[in-house]
């Protein structure tokens, strides 16, 4: 098997149910897929070869047949604000991805990547500046966890997928990291959010599923206008067909949908533009989150004033809609979404 045919078939990526049928195609017992699977996600080792308690002959059929991911660690940043760490990892042949430790009073949160780049566009967001390189395997998102775990040595309580790229975009790989999650370290699904910039027929195909993860969906304005001129995607899926695949994931699944919005000067922070989202909300299972905009030197956007951010919110709150604006963290090591990477890219990658 060459090389480049192998980048799908890592075997980190697999659940229990998978290794089985992987393991009765290459002629072994069924038990052997939960052993294989717990030195993978438990003990977390780097090579078959530490597969200690299987047979040399299986971890030489293993070698010869599948990949197994690995990550490393580049750059970590830490915030002398709050503690918030900003991690950078090579994937290898210099796919760099990043992820954010977050420590609140309830546990660690860890915001993780399902690409390297991303192919969306939005164009408030850095991780979409230099397009998308690669989705990554389950394992590689899981590796994000594992490895911040091991230089924090505490446990991780919740995940956001959030980081670079468009989850939905890597449907596949996603729903073979959820499983892992819980089959491996024990990871509730209510303890993890997935984040959509909008693809309306995935979320769709997701709520059928019926997880009980949060969906977090990236709206960012209150109408199809002002949204095409952030979000290419909102040239494929108008806003009511979002919004509309966003309340039958909660009708369906009975979790509450979290809305995105990120507030830009002059583009969509008007109370005019409250009133609006408002409207399209009100009396759906949701919660607001607002987000003053992070500046990124490709475009031209500026974070709304404080006073407009309070007043933005006021509205949504006397309309019934639960709204929070967010913390900044981590502002002192560039923590917004792809800024780190897009830097560390510029500096020690040359483009070809």
């Amino acid at each position: 098997m060459m090389n480049g045919d192998k980048i799908n078939m890592d075997i980190r990526s697999f659940t229990v149910e998978r290794l089985k049928e992987e393991m009765a195609a290459i002629g072994e017992k069924p038990f052997r897929a939960k052993q294989i699977f717990d030195w993978l996600h438990i003990k977390q080792v780097g090579s078959i070869d530490e597969m200690t308690d299987i047979s040399k002959a299986l971890r030489e059929k293993l070698k010869e047949r599948y990949t197994l991911s690995n990550i490393e660690i580049v750059e970590k940043l830490i915030s002398k604000q709050d503690n918030t760490r900003k991690y950078l990892f090579n994937l290898g042949n210099d796919i760099i991805i990043e992820s954010v430790l977050m420590k609140y009073s309830y546990g660690n949160a860890v915001c993780i990547s399902s690409q390297a780049g991303c192919r969306m566009g939005c164009k408030f967001c850095a991780s979409t500046v230099d397009g998308l390189e690669r989705s990554l395997t389950a394992g590689e998102m899981a590796l994000q966890i594992y490895e911040i775990q091991k230089d924090i040595g505490e446990r991780v309580s919740n995940v956001v997928i959030m980081g670079s790229g468009e989850p939905l975009d890597n449907y596949d790989n996603l729903i073979a990291f959820l499983r892992i999650m819980g089959e491996g370290i024990n990871l509730g699904q209510r303890h993890i959010t997935v984040s959509t910039c909008g693809l309306a027929d995935r979320i769709e195909q997701l709520a059928q599923l019926k997880l009980q993860i949060t969906l977090a969906v990236s709206l960012h304005a209150p109408n199809d206008e002002i949204r095409k001129k952030t979000m290419p995607v909102a040239n494929k899926y108008s806003i009511e067909r979002v919004i509309a695949a966003a309340k039958n994931y909660a009708d369906i699944t009975g979790r509450r949908v979290t809305y995105e919005y990120a507030l830009i000067k002059g583009v969509n922070d008007s109370t005019d533009n409250a009133h609006e989202l408002a409207q399209r909300l009100k009396g759906s299972l949701c919660h607001v989150n607002l987000i003053p905009v992070n500046d990124v030197k490709e475009n031209n956007f500026i974070r709304s004033e404080e006073q407009t951010i309070k007043s933005f919110a006021g509205v949504l709150e006397s309309c019934g809609i639960e709204t929070t604006v967010r913390r900044k963290l981590g502002s002192d090591i560039n923590a917004a979404c792809g800024q780190l990477r897009k830097h560390y890219k510029d500096k020690n990658i040359p483009k070809t």
